[in-house]
């Protein structure tokens, strides 16, 4: 092995990967929304064996709780993989399980529909979290134009800080054309 090969990379390295990635996603809405798939798709299609008596599930419905449950399972990943449509992802869960109370063997005997309601819950109401503020008083040694000499004080609110230019810069300011607001 040479000093520019990393080696095999360990089991931590790999489980904060994926830690990092669970975070940055609605990952428990796109879980609950695939097992709330699952058993929507499942059961008008198995076959429950009670001794020597096969009790059948199937409905008239089966395509229906076929569409249902592929649907969900395709939303639960759209929200893992494309969490930017999250809120959309959740609003379509939500009906879907909605119909499926009808349509597919009472939502998947209530557990699909409950997993999938929940699922879209939890994705309508996920946000991202806001990326970590750098500590402005470990910035002191660094002094750049546009972030403040100290920090504000509890309840105070920041004016206006004048520019070398002349224009004032509030908290408001659009980032383009240097900071400077146009009227057309």
């Amino acid at each position: 092995m040479s000093a520019e090969t990393t080696g095999s990379r360990g089991f931590t390295y790999w489980r904060l990967r994926y830690r990092a990635w669970r975070g940055s996603r609605p990952f428990w809405a796109g879980l609950f929304t695939i097992a709330g798939g699952v058993p929507i798709m499942y059961f008008p299609y198995a076959n429950m064996h009670l001794g020597n008596v096969t009790l059948a599930m199937s409905t008239t419905a089966g395509a229906g709780s076929l569409i249902i449950g592929v649907l969900l399972v395709t939303l639960g990943l759209t929200m893992w993989f494309h969490h930017v449509v999250r809120v959309f992802a959740g609003v379509a869960a939500i009906l879907l399980a909605l119909i499926s109370l009808p349509v597919a063997n009472f939502g998947g005997f209530v557990i699909g529909f409950l997993f999938a309601l929940f699922g879209g819950a939890l994705a309508v109401a996920w946000v991202p979290a806001k990326p970590k503020r750098r500590d402005l008083r470990g910035k002191a040694a660094e002094p750049s134009g546009d972030e403040p000499d100290a920090l504000p004080e509890e309840g105070s609110v920041p004016g206006p800080r004048e520019e070398g230019h002349g224009t004032a810069i509030t908290e408001t300011t659009v980032d383009a054309n240097g900071g400077r607001n146009s009227a057309g």
